[in-house]
């Protein structure tokens, strides 16, 4: 005799509209598995995957298809063997650094870099008992020298730095690091792995906010790591631990972005070029800091361990009157977007001092090169002429408030 099945409506409601669908054909774009929890035949199976999220799946902040996806994804470009993805870039870093930080450890860190990443370090890593000693680390002596002063557990970089776009020597670092026993962590969302791939220059973990140029359209917040499996393992043990989890349609949105990062990361290159450049031979423009300008202090550096011809699409001006002037050329451009992020389509641009190195004091921002008329510029996809009209309008107006003001020569 067959079962009859449940007769109460609810009970059928519930299990008719949680039934999958049979589906024999692969679909072209990864399923959005929008599901908290997952099934198991039996307990001795549901034992298993939730003792190892990498057996299975049973519950979405231990594992989820979709954000598996993307962190085989981005392990798959930027040449690790393995990789996972987290709910924001700084939910990326910070785990990436527990997971290979305790009480006691010293951490090496560039003087330059995203002012959430040094609260991190200065204002929450060191109430635990962890000692960050910040230098330049574009500069290989002080580098060697820095890391050579005391034992260090990790060196930590920006391969291009935020907001000062200054470049670290990844080769030259990765060998001090491994020389003195440190773990090598980079932070690489400035260039993106169609740019540069530190974990081939002897990175042993590469995090990046997948907010950025991999996702591209603002409208997502998420992160990626990718390293040896040994090492992603200790990463995801964090996040479980912690809570940082992706969800499964923001990282849907973060593949969909993926597919097509070269293309994008391309335009915004050549057209950050071709601004960076006419930006140099402008009044009222100190300097340009752009890694494919020969004026740029780690150009060498940069053709060296870029993809050939693709520096980037961010770039830094100084210009002229300080924040005043800067602020009022922030308010005098029309095309681009009044906000704080980068790597979209949108241009941005951002007065550092004002938001993404908004938590550090006068002192620190000097030491870091951070002069208080610089201005970070996210080139997005506009067409160059236009950009160039704007900011032509826009320096015109900064020159207006501080028409006494000198102009050094280009380059300085």
């Amino acid at each position: 005799m067959s079962d009859p099945g449940p007769k109460g409506f609810s009970t059928r409601a519930i299990r008719a509209a949680a039934r999958n669908p049979r589906v024999d054909q692969r679909p072209s774009s990864v399923p959005i598995y929008q599901s908290a929890t997952f099934t198991s035949a039996d307990a001795e199976e549901l034992g298993d995957v939730v003792a190892d999220a990498r057996a299975g799946y049973s519950y979405s902040r231990l594992s989820n298809p979709t954000s598996r996806a993307l962190g085989d994804a981005y392990a798959e470009l930027a040449g690790g063997e393995a990789g996972t993805a987290l709910a924001s870039g700084m939910g990326a870093i910070h785990a990436t650094l527990v997971s290979q930080l305790e009480a006691g450890d010293r951490v090496v860190a560039p003087r330059v870099t995203y002012g959430s990443t040094r609260a991190l370090f200065a204002g929450i890593l060191s109430r635990f008992g962890v000692r960050v000693d910040f230098a330049d680390l574009t500069d290989n002596a002080t580098a060697a020298a820095t890391i050579a002063a005391a034992p260090t557990r990790v060196v930590y970089a920006e391969t291009i730095a935020n907001p000062t776009t200054v470049v670290t020597d990844h080769a030259t670092v990765a060998r001090l690091a491994h020389e003195h026993g440190a773990t090598y962590i980079v932070d690489n969302t400035f260039a993106s792995p169609y740019i540069c791939r530190p974990l081939e220059l002897g990175a042993d973990l590469v995090a990046e906010s997948a907010t950025k140029f991999l996702s591209g359209h603002s409208d997502v917040i998420a992160g990626v790591v990718a390293g040896r499996s040994d090492l992603i393992r200790k990463v995801e043990k964090v996040q479980t631990d912690t809570g940082a989890t992706i969800g499964p349609f923001d990282a849907f949105l973060v593949l969909r972005g993926i597919l097509t990062l070269a293309v994008r990361v391309e335009r915004h290159a050549k057209t950050a070029a071709a601004l960076a450049a006419w930006l140099e031979r402008q009044d009222g423009v100190q300097r340009v800091l752009y890694p494919g300008l020969p004026s740029h202090p780690q150009h060498d550096v940069a053709m060296r361990q870029f993809r050939p011809g693709v520096a980037g699409g961010m770039l830094a001006i100084e210009v002229a009157g300080g924040r005043d002037a800067g602020r009022a050329i922030i308010d005098a451009l029309t095309l681009t977007e009044l906000t704080a992020s980068l790597g979209s389509v949108h241009t941005m641009v951002v007065h550092p001092p004002s938001t993404s190195q908004r938590q550090m004091s006068d002192a620190e921002l000097a030491d870091a090169g951070i002069t208080p008329g610089l201005l970070r510029i996210s080139v997005g996809l506009e067409d160059l002429e236009d950009l160039q009209d704007d900011f032509a309008a826009a320096l015109v107006v900064a020159r207006d408030l501080a028409p006494a003001v000198e102009q050094p020569a280009v380059g300085v």
